[in-house]
């Protein structure tokens, strides 16, 4: 299982409309192919900073068939009016847990 962790910076004044722009994108993760679900994160400290937590089988899920795919530029489409700038995107493998 892979977890692709995404820091995204939202113009400040647009969180609500990037939540509910997030809320609307939520069908095409869980249809993606090897997409197994995601949460979006608000930080505390920085009301305009998010971190979306996406969880795929494979690597390739994510950066092959889903960014490659028209829900990629659907999920941009409504999303990236809110962007402060380029997420930093990155993925991780779970290596221990409590």
């Amino acid at each position: 299982m892979i977890t692709e962790i995404a820091l995204i910076d939202v113009k400040p004044g647009s969180e609500a409309d990037f939540e509910a722009a997030v809320a609307k994108a939520r069908p095409l993760f869980l249809r993606a192919k090897g997409g197994k679900g995601f949460e979006l994160h608000r930080s505390i400290e920085k009301p305009s900073r998010y971190r979306l937590l996406a969880k795929w089988e494979t690597v390739e899920n994510h950066t092959v068939d889903f960014r490659g795919s028209e829900d990629f530029a659907t999920w941009r489409a409504l999303v990236g009016p809110y962007f402060a700038a380029p997420p930093e995107v990155e993925h991780t493998e779970t290596v221990l847990t409590a």
